[in-house]
């Protein structure tokens, strides 16, 4: 790992468009024992060091149900950082939601069915609690940065993470709305668990990029692009905002201490 002025205590982790507003920044090859994650990009926003991961790769290479989230998250951890700031791109489930809204989910529900989900598979067995899956300060810092800005927020809602690469049936969305979930994405898990294993906090930003399979005619990739492009840089003032709203230390929230009774001995 190319050395670092001093480490980076907070990261966004974005996908394609994101790396523009950190090209700037120093580009940092960080080896893990999961392998080789995209480069991190580190420099300082409003005087805080801060690493940006692009989650897909520097080309948008990488399909969903292979980004290598143990590589990414534990890269991160090995820099130094303590807070992450994720940004999705999701579906609209909840019929009152609209392409462009910005989501800051309070829950999940994990129906991937391939990837590594944990750093624990040996001992010592660990078993952390999930009772808040995403950061409250976080989450309470970016609703208020938002509605700050003048975006429109949902302060609450549940994330559904599929496997992908596919998109979802009408079948599923149907089954997913009377689960009562109200956002699907590709995503999302596991980092925040992986995140929560290692004590960091996280929380994401969702946009809505389209409405869900059976809310409209067909889905493409090129029309997720074409949203996300326009909702960019609302999405990267939002990540500005909040990263200078941050405090400097943790203080108040759970994820710090989240090992803490997690194993059996």
């Amino acid at each position: 790992m190319k050395s670092l002025k001093n480490k980076a205590k907070i990261a966004v982790i974005g996908g394609t468009g994101f790396e523009k507003l950190f090209a700037n920044f120093q580009k940092v090859i960080v080896g893990t024992p999961y392998g080789i994650p995209p480069p991190l990009f580190v420099g300082e926003i409003n005087g805080k060091e801060v690493a940006f991961l692009p989650r897909h790769g520097l080309e948008h290479s990488i399909p969903p149900h292979k980004v290598n989230y143990r590589a990414n998250i534990y890269a991160l951890h090995k820099v130094g950082v303590e807070r992450i700031l994720a940004v999705n791109a999701v579906g609209a489930i909840n019929k009152s939601l609209k392409p462009g809204d910005v989501v800051v989910p309070h829950d999940f529900v994990d129906f991937t069915k391939t990837r590594p989900t944990t750093f624990y598979d040996e001992a010592p067995v660990t078993h952390i609690d999930v009772s808040h899956p995403y950061c409250p300060e976080i989450r309470k810092i970016l609703i208020k940065t938002a509605e700050k800005i003048g975006l429109t927020v949902q302060p609450k809602a549940v994330l559904v993470c599929t496997e992908g690469p596919r998109f979802e049936t009408p079948a599923e969305i149907e089954m997913f709305r009377r689960l009562g979930f109200d956002i699907v994405g590709m995503t999302g898990l596991p980092e925040a668990v992986l995140a929560q294993e290692l004590e960091i906090c996280y929380a994401s930003a969702c946009f809505v990029s389209n409405m869900a399979a059976g809310m409209q005619e067909r889905l493409t990739p090129k029309e997720v692009y074409d949203v996300s492009r326009k909702v960019q840089p609302k999405m990267e003032q939002l990540l500005i905002e909040t990263i200078k709203a941050l405090p400097v230390e943790r203080k108040s929230c759970p994820c710090a201490k989240a090992l803490k009774n997690a194993r059996l001995k």
